[in-house]
């Protein structure tokens, strides 16, 4: 079964309670439907969105066992394998060896990360939001390895790396992306 995004959603509430996870999923997924269209994959948008939303089903209720325990759910659910690998893969040499390969994948592993640090950064300005935040701002912030520390720099890299990008252009277009979703502000 392939969700549609707002299934998606009713399957991460069922397993996230909070609202920061319950958010979190919601930008990473609207990040992934941006991601579809740039990337040449529009007519795949719903997937990659759910997709999105899916990423961490399990970390609120199995942290120790991220990326692993929702494979197991996302089976007993039914859920298209194209999408438990897909969100597996985004705990690549962290909790599994599920290596991204699909140019989704890729964008997954990369900006999951990347939407923490930037929507760090964007709380930071006077504005509090995304809309006038400039790549020079987040490369600032990524710099400084005691901002926002939980967001691992070198998943960011090894994601901006895998999708043969640099740094700039991983950060620039995630922040449109985080721009075109109703969940950031």
């Amino acid at each position: 079964m392939i969700p549609t995004p707002d299934e998606a959603l009713a399957l991460l509430k069922e397993y996230n309670q909070g609202e920061f996870h319950l958010n979190h999923g919601q930008i990473v997924g609207d990040c992934m439907r941006w991601f579809a269209a740039d990337q040449g994959f529009a007519g795949e948008a719903d997937f990659w969105q759910a997709v999105g939303i899916l990423h961490d089903l399990d970390f609120e209720l199995y942290p120790e066992e991220h990326c692993i325990k929702s494979q197991e759910i996302m089976r007993e659910k039914g859920l298209d394998p194209r999408i438990i690998r897909a969100t597996a893969s985004h705990g690549y040499g962290i909790t599994v060896d599920i290596a991204p390969e699909h140019p989704m994948e890729k964008v997954l592993y990369a900006v999951d990360e990347l939407t923490g640090l930037i929507g760090a950064a964007a709380v930071m300005r006077p504005s509090g939001s995304v809309q006038d935040l400039e790549v020079k701002s987040v490369k600032k912030k990524f710099k400084d390895k005691r901002f926002a520390a939980g967001c691992s720099r070198d998943v960011i890299q090894r994601g901006a790396d895998m999708l043969g990008w640099d740094l700039d252009t991983l950060i620039e277009k995630t922040i449109l992306a985080m721009r075109a979703s109703s969940h950031v502000a």
